[in-house]
């Protein structure tokens, strides 16, 4: 990864002048190939379920967050360009911000509260005008495998501002890729799509409600192991 991400990042550079399509197809490479390493060399493959359940409308991702495995493979292999919210620092990161750097991507600065949120509402309603999909983990961190973290009502607040639709996300990557773990494990990571939630008519706590209430059921249908004990 870091020998790639030095390569891929002068890459970047060089197609910053190209088209957003074609830069971000060309930028998200480096997640292909960070996901087919994972694959070859540690063993970690992947199924997803529930594809169809994708919609062909503006929409707010919310996704269950175990690692750093889904923020590299959702990137690539979503129907639309991806959005990702994320403290700016990430941005002064050398090589691996310079190339998220090329990418319409909402770079947040914390310590501005509720202006922050402004800016993400602002942004966020170009980039799915433009035809992008917004991502966000609304646990905000990693949770380790069979827990859940408090969900915050940042993404539906978004998705009633904008009007868009949620599309929740159960994965169990934890399992194979833990975090701050070195050590992989090989395994095969679920990626499960729940069916869109339509925003209207509802309040960012009544949406988050049916978010994770989707996303901790279908948790234990795709880890039941990890759940055996409670």
């Amino acid at each position: 990864m870091v020998i790639a991400t030095i390569i891929w990042s002068g890459v970047c550079i060089l197609v910053a002048p190209l088209p957003y399509n074609k830069r971000y197809w060309v930028v998200s490479r480096w997640n292909v190939f960070v996901i087919w390493c994972a694959k070859t060399i540690c063993g970690i493959e992947y199924e997803i379920k529930g594809a169809e359940n994708f919609p062909d409308a503006p929409a707010i991702v919310l996704s269950k967050h175990q690692s750093a495995w889904e923020t590299i493979f959702l990137l690539a292999n979503l129907p639309r360009p991806l959005v990702f919210v994320f403290k700016k620092e990430i941005l002064y990161i050398p090589f691996f911000g310079w190339g998220i750097a090329m990418l319409r991507m909402i770079p947040i600065d914390r310590k501005q509260g509720k202006h922050a949120f402004k800016q993400v509402v602002a942004h966020g309603k170009r980039r799915l005008k433009d035809g992008q999909w917004i991502i966000m983990f609304p646990e905000g961190t990693r949770i380790p495998v069979g827990q859940a973290g408090k969900y915050k009502s940042g993404g539906t607040r978004l998705a009633v501002e904008t009007g868009a639709c949620v599309i929740p996300i159960a994965l169990n990557s934890g399992e194979c890729w833990p975090k701050n773990s070195f050590i992989k494990r090989p395994g095969k990571v679920t990626v499960s799509v729940g069916k869109p939630i339509p925003s209207a008519g509802e309040t960012p706590d009544s949406l988050m409600e049916q978010v994770e209430q989707w996303i901790e059921s279908e948790m234990r249908v795709i880890s039941p192991h990890a759940y055996s004990a409670g």
